[in-house]
C-alpha cells in the first residue's frame, strides 16, 4: 500500500522513511531561495532539515522563488504535497529515504511584485541561489557581461525585472528605502568564487540604471563564497517508480542523491544565519582552495568523461567507470594534468580526495547519466576544464589530455556516436557548436573561434596543435583507439 506524500500522511510515510521531527507550524521563513531544483533540495534543504530536527533555528525556513517555466512546474508539484520532498540517499551498500520539510511556501512564478515584496520583508535575512552555472551572465574569463539581452532589458526596466539579479536589486532597494538592513546574498552554485561572481552580477546590473544604489550594495551587502558538493541526478519516471515500489511513497518529484555531501562557506552574514556548523557545514576564512579543488577535480572529472562515454554509447556514469578506457583516461588526466595545478588545500590530501571522487563516480545506485554530464558544455567547459588548460599553458606545460577533452567535446557535437547513433543535445549554444564542429573536420580552428568559451586558451599555438591532432585521431581511428593512444603516451606523436 502506498501513501501520497503530504503533511496529512507523514505518519504513514514514517513506516519506511525518516520524517521531520518538527511541526510545520513551528517554522517561519528566513531564507528566500531562487531555483528550487534537485540539487537545492538534496543539499541546502537537507542541512536545514537536519538543523530543524535538532530543535534549533526554526525561524530560518525557506520560501522558494523562480522565474522560469521549470520553476512553475516545480511549484505545482511541490505545492500539491505541502512542499515536502522525499530524498533518497544511495550509497553503494545502503539506500535510505527521508522526508524533508524546511520549505514553507513557493511564491507565484514570474510574479516580480510578489518576490520583491517578500525580499523586502525584514524576516528574510538570506537570499540564496541555485540557478546553474549558466545563470550568472559571465564570459569565458569569468567577467560579468552587461551586454547580455536579459541584463540590458532589466537595466531599462529596473522596477519590473525578469532576472534573478534584477529581483535581488529591487528587493535591496526596497529595504534601503525603508531603512531595513540588507539580506545576505548566498550563491550555492558550482562557480569559482561564486560569491564574488554574484556580487559582480548584482552590482554590475545595478550600476547600469542606478549608480548610487550600486555603490550602496557594494558597501553594505555581503556575498559569501561557498563550495557545495553532492551528486544529484535528474528525476525521472524510474526514480518515481522506485520510491513508490520500495518505500511505498508517492512523491511528485523526489530527489535521489549520493550519501556524501559537503558545504564549505565563508562566515559573512551581517544579519545572522542558521547554526549550520552544528550539522556539518564548514565555515572557513577562505573557501577558494576547497572550491578550486572540487571544481577542477570533481566537476572537471565529470566534464572529462562525459564525451568519451557518450561517443562510446555509455548511458550511466557508473557504467563509464566500469569501462577501463574511460576510468583510466580519467585517472591519467587528473593525475598528470589537473591535480598538479590544484593548489594545496588545508587539512586535505588531494590524492585521497581523487580516490573518493572515483568511488563516488562508480556508485551504481545513483543512476547519474552521461547525458546529464554532457549537457550545457558551453557553460561547463569554460568553468571546469579550460581553467586547468590555461594554468598549464601559463606554466609552459603540455596539455595533451586536456586538449583531448576539448577535441572529444568537438567530436560529440558532430551529432552521432562512434556507432552512428544520434546524439540529442541540451545546450543553449548547440546550433553554433554543431556548425563549428562540422567545419572543424577540415579546419580545427573553427571550433575554437568562440572567445566567450575558449578565451585566451585558443590563442595558444600548443593547444591548437594538440587539439587538432587529437580531433584528427578521433575521426580517423575512433574514440576507443584514441583513448588507447593517450593512455600509452602516444597521442602527442
Amino acid at each position: 500500500m502506498t501513501c501520497k506524500l503530504s503533511l496529512a500522511t507523514l505518519d504513514q510515510a514514517a513506516a519506511t522513511a525518516a520524517v521531520p521531527a518538527y511541526g510545520r507550524n513551528s517554522l517561519t521563513a528566513g531564507i528566500l531561495h531562487f531555483g528550487v531544483g534537485n540539487f537545492h533540495r538534496a543539499h541546502q534543504a537537507v542541512y536545514l532539515d537536519d538543523l530543524f530536527n535538532s530543535g534549533r533555528d526554526h525561524d530560518w525556513a525557506i520560501v522558494g522563488a523562480g522565474m522560469l517555466p521549470s520553476d512553475a512546474a516545480m511549484r505545482d508539484k511541490l505545492g500539491a504535497q505541502d512542499y515536502l520532498t522525499t530524498v533518497v540517499e544511495q550509497d553503494i551498500n545502503r539506500t535510505a529515504a527521508r522526508v524533508t520539510g524546511p520549505m514553507v511556501d513557493m511564491l507565484p512564478v514570474g510574479d516580480a511584485a510578489a518576490i520583491i515584496t517578500a525580499l523586502a520583508n525584514p524576516s528574510i535575512r538570506i537570499a540564496s541561489l541555485t540557478i546553474t552555472e549558466g545563470g550568472y551572465f559571465i564570459d569565458a574569463e569569468g567577467r560579468f557581461n552587461p551586454a547580455h539581452p536579459a541584463i540590458f532589458a532589466d537595466s531599462q526596466n529596473p522596477d519590473a525585472p525578469t532576472t534573478v539579479f534584477g529581483l535581488i536589486i529591487a528587493g535591496l532597494k526596497a529595504r534601503r528605502d525603508k531603512g531595513i538592513a540588507p539580506f545576505t546574498v548566498m550563491s550555492c552554485d558550482n562557480i569559482p568564487h561564486n560569491g564574488k561572481v554574484t556580487s559582480n552580477a548584482v552590482v554590475g546590473l545595478a550600476r547600469l540604471s542606478d549608480p548610487a544604489l550600486a555603490d550602496w550594495i557594494a558597501q553594505n551587502v555581503s556575498f559569501p563564497n561557498s563550495m557545495v558538493d553532492r551528486i544529484t541526478p535528474a528525476t525521472g519516471t524510474r526514480e518515481i517508480a522506485f520510491l513508490r515500489e520500495t518505500f511505498g511513497i508517492e512523491d511528485n518529484w523526489p530527489v535521489f542523491c549520493e550519501e556524501f555531501k559537503q558545504w564549505v562557506m565563508e562566515d559573512k552574514f551581517p544579519t545572522g544565519r542558521p547554526a549550520l556548523e552544528t550539522v556539518g557545514v564548514q565555515f572557513v576564512p577562505d573557501v577558494a582552495p576547497y572550491e578550486l579543488m572540487k571544481i577542477r577535480i570533481l566537476n572537471g572529472g565529470h566534464a572529462a568523461i562525459a564525451y568519451p562515454a557518450a561517443l562510446l554509447d555509455i548511458h550511466f556514469v557508473h557504467e563509464a567507470m566500469e569501462e577501463p578506457l574511460v576510468r583510466n583516461f580519467l585517472a591519467k588526466l587528473e593525475r598528470d594534468e589537473i591535480i598538479p595545478v590544484v593548489p594545496p588545500v588545508p587539512d586535505t590530501n588531494i590524492d585521497d580526495y581523487f580516490k573518493l571522487i572515483e568511488r563516488r563516480f562508480s556508485n551504481p545506485k545513483i543512476g547519474d547519466t552521461i547525458p546529464r554530464l554532457a549537457q550545457d558544455g558551453s557553460n561547463r567547459q569554460p568553468k571546469f576544464i579550460l581553467p586547468s588548460t590555461a594554468d598549464r599553458l601559463r606554466r609552459g606545460e603540455d596539455v595533451v589530455g586536456l586538449s583531448l577533452v576539448s577535441a572529444l567535446w568537438c567530436r560529440y557535437f558532430d551529432g552521432t556516436t562512434d556507432s552512428g547513433s544520434p546524439i540529442v543535445f541540451n545546450d543553449a549554444s548547440a546550433d553554433r557548436l554543431q556548425a563549428a564542429a562540422r567545419k572543424a573536420k577540415t579546419d580545427p580552428d573553427a571550433f575554437l573561434a568562440f572567445p566567450d568559451i575558449f578565451g585566451d586558451v585558443a590563442k595558444s599555438e600548443l593547444f591548437r596543435k594538440r587539439f587538432a591532432h587529437a580531433l584528427k585521431m578521433l575521426w580517423e581511428k575512433g574514440t576507443r583507439r584514441t583513448l588507447e593512444l593517450y593512455l600509452a603516451d602516444q597521442l602527442a606523436e
